[in-house]
């Protein structure tokens, strides 16, 4: 069963190297890709059902690379949160690559796009299962070379200026994240995630001082949030999503971005709760890492929706509306993490609010890449995507404006659309926080919550009526709409009726990933020296 775990790394590494073989015969290359990602579902679904849901599945399993136990060897892993994460990295996967084959020209499919893609997935694949932190860190810059490759993918001057701050911005951030790797390794001698918790939990026991880890978790909360594009490190962000190819933005937004995310959740709650380290800070005393983790990321979150919120409302494009928007999206799923560290660690509140993230992580990815590439069909047709200029797209392609306007409700939050559920846990987080203990960040975070939903409201009702709504323009009249583009943006827009519709199974995975994050000695038993099957 262990070789599930592997099994959509080797899948996806495999599809890679096939489709640079193939680089020659462009139709067998186009073909290989598309079933590569189609094996990438395949194998995520049957991984997570066998190993995490499925009623005979033991809730986490470990493959050992090379048969080197943990804590020597490499240790990947899949319990209920990589799983969660691995299924949005697939849904969104799949709707890429089939977007990809219909919207890049053929020539450009050409110039390693397909290998790109994939080498982008393995990157992903491999940080949600990686058991250390080095590997964390290795897999961290497969994803950034490639990242930076595609954003310089048309070769133009904005895409190089944008690749260029990217690629400056990681290449810091990266930095930071080394020294914080090995600053843990010198303060807790190991560098897998379980054996860490296990010597943080008892550190007399190990000879630990645990005094230096909130300053080292910091450097690597600041790495993570670059990553995540929150502010102040989302400079980044709008430049990078119009240069890149869209597939690739829709990726960028919703898979890259919950890598930053999910490395935070791991991080912090499975590894450095276990802690204990007084953190003293105005207006907070607390006994563990968790204590400095709420007060700022919940700024950073607070932060990320007033700008992206207020950036998306005066925005002219399409692609810069979404990116801004992404932004202030991502600032919703900080805050409910931000709530989580806050809260009593022996209460509900904490589990309930990690859930919450995720369920708007699942979201976001989900009508933030609808919405991009519905962006990309757009363009593709009229050749603009400047708001001024797309009056009439509702009456003249019903079907591309269905999507779209299905992928802005979800962001507005309109039942039964996985952006309702979304923002509704995210707000009853809020409201749990508050009553539970009133303090400035719970007030915060209910008022800025509050306002970014009152600016999604605005900047999506100005994305419809100033952009799809209204007499016909002149380059929408002469738009020609690719069905095969369409067909894919119909399908994605399904998934974000159906999930909301059937929600109750979504949020029980929620609540199984929440559980997998929080749950450190569950962690530590399967990953640890005792635990896992091998290779």
């Amino acid at each position: 069963m262990s070789v599930l775990v592997i099994a959509p790394l080797i899948v996806a590494l495999t599809t890679v190297l096939c489709t640079l073989v193939l680089g020659r015969r462009p139709r067998l290359q186009r073909a290989t890709s598309v079933a590569g990602a189609v094996g990438y579902v395949g194998t995520v679904s049957v991984a997570v059902w066998a190993l995490v849901l499925g009623p005979a599945a033991p809730g986490a399993a470990v493959y050992q690379v090379g048969d080197w136990p943990a804590p020597f060897g490499i240790t990947l892993v899949l319990d209920g949160l990589s799983a969660f994460m691995l299924t949005i990295a697939a849904g969104v996967g799949i709707a890429s690559m089939l977007f990809s084959v219909r919207y890049v020209t053929h020539e450009n499919q050409r110039v390693y796009y397909h290998p790109l893609f994939h080498a982008l997935l393995v990157g992903v694949t491999g940080a949600f299962l990686t058991g250390d932190l080095f590997n964390l860190f290795v897999w961290f810059e497969v994803m950034l070379i490639v990242s930076y490759v595609f954003v310089a993918f048309y070769g133009t001057d904005r895409a190089t200026a944008a690749s260029f701050r990217y690629l400056v911005m990681n290449v810091f951030g990266s930095a930071l994240m080394l020294v914080a790797v090995g600053g843990l390794y010198a303060t807790t001698g190991t560098l897998n995630m379980a054996d860490m918790a296990r010597r943080l939990a008892t550190p007399d026991a190990y000879g630990v001082d645990p005094a230096p880890v909130v300053g080292l978790s910091a450097l690597l909360l600041a790495v993570f949030a670059l990553k995540a594009g929150l502010v102040p490190f989302q400079f980044w962000v709008p430049s990078a999503y119009a240069a890149a190819p869209a597939p690739v933005t829709a990726m960028l937004a919703g898979v890259t971005k919950k890598v930053g995310i999910y490395a935070i959740v791991r991080l912090y709650f499975t590894v450095f709760a276990a802690a204990t380290v007084p953190v003293e800070m105005p207006g907070i005393t607390a006994t563990s890492p968790l204590g400095f983790l709420a007060p700022v990321l919940g700024a950073m979150g607070v932060a990320s929706i007033v700008v992206g919120g207020v950036g998306a409302v005066g925005q002219g494009r399409l692609v810069s509306v979404f990116a801004y928007s992404s932004i202030g999206q991502v600032g919703f799923i900080a805050v409910p993490i931000a709530i989580a560290a806050a809260a009593d660690p022996a209460g509900t509140l904490r589990g309930a609010a990690v859930a919450a993230a995720l369920v708007f992580a699942l979201h976001h990815a989900l009508a933030k890449g609808l919405l991009f590439l519905s962006a990309a069909a757009v363009t593709d047709a009229t050749k603009t995507d400047r708001l001024r200029d797309l009056g009439g797209v509702a009456g003249h392609s019903p079907a591309l404006s269905g999507a779209v306007f299905v992928g802005l409700l979800s962001l507005i939050g309109l039942p039964p659309l996985t952006g309702f559920f979304g923002k509704f846990l995210a707000f009853d987080a809020a409201v749990r926080g508050l009553a539970s203990g009133p303090g400035t960040l719970s007030a915060l975070a209910l008022a800025a919550l509050l306002l970014g939903a009152v600016l999604t409201i605005l900047y999506a009702t100005r994305v419809w009526v100033d952009g799809f709504w209204g007499r016909e323009t002149a380059a929408v009249e002469v738009a020609s709409v690719e069905s095969g583009q369409v067909a894919v943006l119909v399908a994605l827009a399904a998934a974000v009726v159906l999930v909301g519709v059937g929600f109750d199974p979504i949020y029980r995975f929620a609540e199984t990933a929440a559980t997998a994050a929080l749950d450190g000695e569950a962690y530590v038993d399967v990953v640890g020296p005792n635990g896992g099957d091998g290779a």
